[in-house]
């Protein structure tokens, strides 16, 4: 699977160019065999170091390699995926506020949509 889109690397690369800003998450990545999920809010020129809150356990903001990644062997010649149907809608903050609140990316994403959701029903 393509981990990036082109607009998506875009996105990721002028995003990038401001780093320091509360970025909306671009991207969700995440391992489709067990731990591992990331939010990647910006991407280095070098195009491969992207920036955003990373979970295997305990969420954390920091920096992780896009190469490292599409590199990653998984059983069943499966690898990291992409979640198609990731929308940020949040800063960052507010994911890894509510994601190391409740323990883990999966589960903040869980309670952020319910309030998204909860929210355009009661307008």
């Amino acid at each position: 699977m393509i981990l990036l889109t082109d607009e998506q690397r875009a996105q990721l690369l002028a995003n990038g160019r401001d780093h320091g800003a509360d970025h909306v998450p671009v991207v969700k990545l995440f391992n489709p065999l067990g731990e591992g999920v990331w939010l990647a809010t910006e991407l280095d020129e070098d195009g491969d170091l992207l920036y955003g809150l990373a979970d295997f356990g305990e969420p954390e903001i920091g920096s992780f390699s896009l190469s490292e990644m599409t590199s990653l062997d998984l059983p069943w010649s499966m690898g990291i995926e992409r979640d198609i149907l990731f929308t940020g809608d949040y800063p960052l903050s507010v994911w890894a506020e509510a994601a190391i609140e409740v323990g883990s990316i999966r589960a903040a994403e869980r309670i952020l949509y319910r309030a998204r959701r909860a929210a355009r029903e009661g307008s």
